[in-house]
């Protein structure tokens, strides 16, 4: 066996500070990209929570009218709250567009529209 020279030892060193250099940097950025990850999961974490305490309340809120239905005079109380319903004593009146002569409910591009008046010339 040889013994080691001062410029090998230098020489390994210097590998193993760069091996130990890169693996550090390898480690900072991969802890940096996870912190990122999560803190964009608590993010998205946070949002989903506001949306699903709306859609409860929500839930809440239709269980407890759909309860009330079915307690002693549900069905009075689901009368009242139909507004557009017609008292008994009024006429509904439906208006609907006239058709054309034709048949067509659109003009069509053979059809010209029909005009009795004519053009006047500017003056």
């Amino acid at each position: 066996m040889r013994a080691s020279t001062p410029a090998q030892e230098l020489v390994c060193s210097s590998i193993g500070l760069t091996l130990k250099l890169g693996l550090g940097l390898v480690a900072v950025v991969s802890l940096v990209r996870l912190a990122g990850a999560y803190r964009e999961r608590l993010d998205r974490y946070g949002e989903i929570t506001a949306v699903l305490n709306i859609q409860q309340a929500k839930l809440n809120k239709a269980q407890q009218r759909f309860d009330n239905l079915f307690t002693t005079g549900g069905e009075q109380r689901l009368i009242q709250e139909q507004d557009q319903w017609i008292a008994p004593n009024r006429l509904r009146v439906v208006w609907k567009q006239p058709q054309p002569a034709s048949g067509a409910p659109f003009p069509t591009v053979e059809q010209q529209p029909a005009t009795s008046e004519k053009p006047q010339a500017a003056r």
